[in-house]
């Protein structure tokens, strides 16, 4: 490959140490359960589905946990992506520090137990007027219907949290930041602060375009943080999407990843990197002018339990190694490696150890 350089050229080497990856985000805790048709019927779900709850589905969970047996896992698409990150890493733990709003409530202390087994380092915002965010995955045959709450992870605040000495001194602390693009509905303002600390010390600030709805209706607080990206994550259909509302004027993926490389640029130190995956297609990277393709590791279609976490798994794969500044062909090697393992599982769970080298 032509892309042997290190993606974090200008930085002196460092080696693996606690909290020196930031993800901010919505955080879940997700509560999965196998449970029957009737359940399923009784909240109107689709056997494979993904909504957001509303008023009808406010029971939900709670009869989930009383009637069903349940897993915990700590969830949410950027704590996702830091706990794989975390998987892919092993030692030293905690190095990937998280911050996102919670509830006082047992959800939340639950929550906070799954992220310290995880060997994540969360800091939450604790807050009582909303309860903590999750996400019921309803498990019925080989099929999954996923309700988000998201609750207290709308609740977050810059003036609050972010901005207390003790956390900014975290954020200070790491030198890659990942952010999916659902947070651009909570708290621009607390990214901004992030992504400017990070074009200012020339570190890698990385955002996920995430979901369509995230191009279409949060257009303007995507495009004030766009200035200081410097690793774009996407998928075809959220780059697609971007290239409709930005008017590129092209449904072709190098095209599109070609002009999300070339938008203004706040840090000129380093240029841009656009990551677009396509399923069980080639990923697409732009770095330095080229375009790359890279394969992903092929699979039976029978082997594929669940693909939901897939792109929170390729995105972790890759921060793990771009936090240890292997050349950009590596991270998105490890990026295939991890959403690779996460589709054979249901959720975006993994084995005790990669088999990664």
């Amino acid at each position: 490959t032509q892309l042997d350089e290190p993606c974090v050229a200008n930085f002196n080497f460092w080696c693996c140490s606690p909290n020196l990856l930031f993800g901010m985000g919505n955080p879940l805790l997700d509560i999965c359960a196998v449970v029957d048709k009737d359940f399923l019927d009784k909240y109107s779900l689709k056997p494979n589905d993904q909504i957001l709850a509303d008023d009808k589905h406010k029971a939900l969970f709670d009869e989930l946990v009383k009637k069903f047996k349940v897993e915990y896992h700590a969830g949410g698409a950027t704590q996702n992506s830091i706990k794989i990150a975390q998987w892919m890493i092993q030692e030293p733990h905690n190095i990937g520090t998280f911050f996102g709003c919670i509830g006082k409530d047992n959800f939340g202390k639950i929550l906070k137990e799954k992220a310290q087994e995880a060997h994540v380092d969360a800091h939450y915002y604790e807050q009582d007027e909303e309860p903590t965010g999750t996400c019921a995955a309803c498990i019925t045959g080989d099929n999954r219907s996923l309700v988000a709450n998201l609750a207290a992870a709308n609740c977050y605040k810059r003036d609050k949290h972010l901005d207390l000495e003790e956390n900014w001194k975290l954020v200070e602390k790491a030198k890659v930041y990942y952010i999916a693009g659902f947070f651009l509905t909570v708290s621009v303002e607390s990214i901004l602060k992030v992504a400017k600390h990070a074009s200012e010390t020339n570190k890698l600030f990385c955002l996920n375009l995430s979901a369509p709805f995230i191009s279409q209706f949060f257009k303007d607080n995507l495009m004030q943080v766009m200035p200081y990206v410097d690793v774009l994550f996407g998928n075809e259909t959220e780059a697609a999407t971007f290239a409709k509302e930005q008017e590129f004027e092209t449904k072709d993926i190098k095209e599109i990843a070609k002009k999300a490389q070339a938008l203004p640029k706040v840090n000129k130190k380093r240029e841009r990197i656009v990551v677009f995956t396509q399923g069980k297609d080639e990923t697409t990277v732009v770095h330095s002018g080229k375009v790359e393709t890279f394969p992903v590791l092929k699979i039976d279609p029978k082997d594929i339990v669940d693909t939901n976490g897939a792109g929170d798994a390729f995105v972790g794969g890759f921060l793990s190694q771009l936090v240890q500044e292997k050349p950009l062909d590596h991270c998105v090697k490890a990026a295939h490696y991890a959403a690779y393992v996460v589709i054979q599982r249901a959720g975006c769970n993994f084995p005790e150890k990669p088999d990664f080298k």
